[in-house]
């Protein structure tokens, strides 16, 4: 752990407590995710086109906002949640560009990963892959790998 991000990592060790989570996994996905950068932000077209337009074409999503609807399809901040999942998950900021303010984007960040832990019946590995959505057929490995950098000694 670099000293620049000790306090974001305080701030996502924090928010694992509150949330139950395990704060080295944590920790490690906010690793893999953005490097500690909360303003790290990645539009996803397949996502768009896969989850989010389906939504626009059904007007669950007002055709009208682009801006929200593209929004949804990007990945926001330390633990990269897409908008889509914030919104699914309650986040109901005019904004989705603040998931990049960390202690926001940890919370949904927290929330989404209880959610993936649930739909794997705890499994690590599994939820994982789940976050990832298997762009990655390495992510859950690397991530469990950069754990140990978060183990207090």
């Amino acid at each position: 752990m670099e000293s620049a991000n000790a306090a974001l990592v305080e701030s996502a060790r924090a928010t694992a407590r509150r949330f139950g989570l395990d704060a080295e996994l944590v920790c490690a996905i906010v690793e893999q995710e953005s490097a500690w950068d909360p303003t790290a932000i990645r539009y996803e077209s397949g996502f768009f086109a896969r989850y989010v337009g389906p939504l626009v074409a059904s007007g669950q999503v007002h055709p009208a906002n682009e801006t929200e609807a593209r929004s949804r399809s990007f990945s926001w901040g330390l633990m990269q949640v897409m908008g889509q999942c914030a919104r699914e998950l309650g986040f109901e900021g005019a904004y989705l560009s603040r998931l990049c303010e960390a202690e926001v984007g940890l919370e949904y960040g927290c929330r989404l990963l209880v959610k993936k832990l649930e739909s794997a019946g705890g499994q690590v590995t599994r939820a994982l892959e789940l976050w990832n959505g298997g762009s990655n057929l390495q992510y859950a490995s690397e991530v469990i790998g950069r754990m140990e950098r978060y183990r207090k000694g």
